[in-house]
């Protein structure tokens, strides 16, 4: 049932590892390299609960979850062929677009897959299971290029404005082993049919009634339309104020972004006060009709969220720069630390596959906040030490903290999330939730570049710091969280 998460995962370690890498030989600056990741987050925005929302209502031959597992393998596999042939910056990033949501068309609904496949007490197991299998592929995909160069001889220089061989052969082996492993995982996993689950849910409302609580539905549309005009109002303040500020154009993305979020509110209020009904609704009604548990859930992956895609956008000039001080693309110093970086992240998703199993121990003895909270705290505390090292045997160690912090991200908040959700939306909700994946990437994108030329004199290693003091803040708020706390909206109230 996870093996599919193999391939997507080491599709996805060859985009986290090698894309900056990428960027840079194609002409980018260090400053513009976080803007250039923003098309992939963005995308993940819409595709996300439009996904989800769809393979809650999805019965095929094929089953619920699985033909977007096939639909988005395909295209993944298509875009890894693609991406390090190509020939100009903007095409790049281009493919990065496209590659990102198709693979988030596979990825969200395997989040849903386990939570209808497994009941309560199995689901930490089972998305540890998840995390095994992430961090196995992580591994292979992130030690590619420098396997191909250390061990079969593929060189990892070229010309100016040319991928590296290495890179090239790396991306090709990514394409075929990510279809490889979701066509194992649709041919050789079952599904229960809608049916099924909800004869299953209505037999666990049996031995343990869940809280209801039916919405007043004027309250709730006066709700949606205040929320509404706040971002509306916010995002036109703050987008005003970086045009007279003449600030950095990035911010705008992320403020233009809450007007918009703030239209859709206000438009989706006033067509249900008119008792319209329809999937645009829903999606967006539900979004203000989260769980609690979810809402302070969201809190805790944005922080941890933003510290990775920080290390995922500078550990690369991190590593080049500030621990081995060489700047050059085309020198062989440069790429030579910078193969050193796909190392990095081998370990530290091999330490999350080794790991992923003691942490439903760990859970048990204690509970899933508990081990959360620790295992954020690693991840935090290796992040930073990046500052403080000046060899290769020491950033690997490094990287054993932020594996601890990476294999629980993977794990325990989606069987925290998923024990408060009906069945019937759990592909929908793990959607939503994979917003807070992709806000913080958002605003890492916006803001980190004019943090780091701001404030950090264009160095980038203090944006790992900056994804460290967030990791363990992440934790911090994972102790808050109530799991226990469950409530189902009357869909009526709609």
């Amino acid at each position: 049932m996870s093996f599919g998460f193999l391939g997507i995962q080491f599709g996805f370690a060859l985009q986290n590892a090698n894309t900056s890498r990428i960027f840079e030989t194609l002409g980018a600056s260090v400053e513009d390299i976080p803007i250039l990741w923003i098309a992939a987050p963005v995308t993940g925005l819409v595709v996300q609960p439009i996904i989800g929302y769809f393979s809650d209502k999805t019965w095929t031959k094929l089953g619920r979850r699985k033909p977007y597992f096939l639909i988005g393998a395909i295209l993944s596999s298509i875009c890894l062929f693609l991406m390090p042939n190509s020939p100009t910056l903007w095409i790049a990033a281009g493919t990065l677009w496209i590659m990102d949501a198709s693979i988030n068309i596979s990825m969200e609904p395997f989040r849903a897959f386990v939570g209808d496949n497994l009941d309560e007490h199995q689901r930490t197991q089972g998305f540890a299971m998840q995390s095994f299998f992430i961090g196995l592929g992580a591994v292979l995909g992130s030690l590619l290029p420098y396997l191909f160069t250390n061990v079969f001889g593929i060189s990892n220089t070229a010309a100016e404005g040319l991928i590296p061989d290495s890179v090239k052969w790396s991306f090709y082996v990514g394409g075929i082993v990510f279809i490889s492993a979701v066509l194992w995982t649709v041919f050789n996993s079952k599904e229960y049919s809608p049916e099924e689950l909800a004869a299953i849910e209505a037999k666990d409302k049996e031995k343990e009634p869940q809280r209801v609580e039916v919405v007043d539905k004027s309250k709730n549309i006066a709700k949606q339309m205040r929320v509404g005009f706040f971002m509306l109002l916010l995002g036109a303040i703050v987008t005003y104020l970086i045009f007279i500020n003449g600030l950095t154009k990035e911010l705008y993305i992320l403020f233009v972004g809450l007007i918009i979020a703030g239209l859709l509110f206000i438009s989706v209020a006033l067509l249900r006060k008119r008792n319209v009904r329809n999937g645009y609704t829903i999606i967006i009604t539900d979004m203000l009709n989260m769980p609690l548990a979810m809402k302070q859930l969201a809190w805790v992956q944005f922080f941890s969220w933003f510290a990775l895609f920080s290390m995922w956008i500078y550990t690369t000039q991190a590593v080049t720069g500030h621990v081995f001080n060489t700047f050059d693309p085309k020198s062989q110093a440069y790429n030579d630390a910078a193969d050193w970086v796909p190392v990095m992240f081998a370990v530290y998703n091999g330490v999350a596959a080794a790991v992923s199993f003691l942490l439903p121990v760990l859970a048990k003895r204690t509970s899933n906040k508990i081990t959360h909270m620790l295992a954020l705290f690693f991840g935090g505390l290796g992040l930073i030490s990046v500052y403080f090292l000046s060899d290769k045997t020491g950033l690997l160690l490094a990287m054993v903290g932020v594996g601890i912090a990476w294999a629980s991200i993977l794990s325990i908040p989606y069987a925290m999330l998923s024990n408060s959700l009906p069945s019937s939306k759990m592909g929908y909700y793990m959607g939503i939730f994979n917003f807070f994946v992709v806000l913080p990437q958002i605003v890492a994108a916006t803001i980190l570049g004019f943090i780091v030329k701001e404030f950090f004199n264009n160095e980038p290693v203090y944006a790992l710091i900056v994804g460290g003091f967030a990791m363990i803040l992440s934790g911090l708020l994972t102790l808050r969280v109530k799991t226990k706390h469950k409530i189902v909206i009357d869909e009526n109230q709609n």
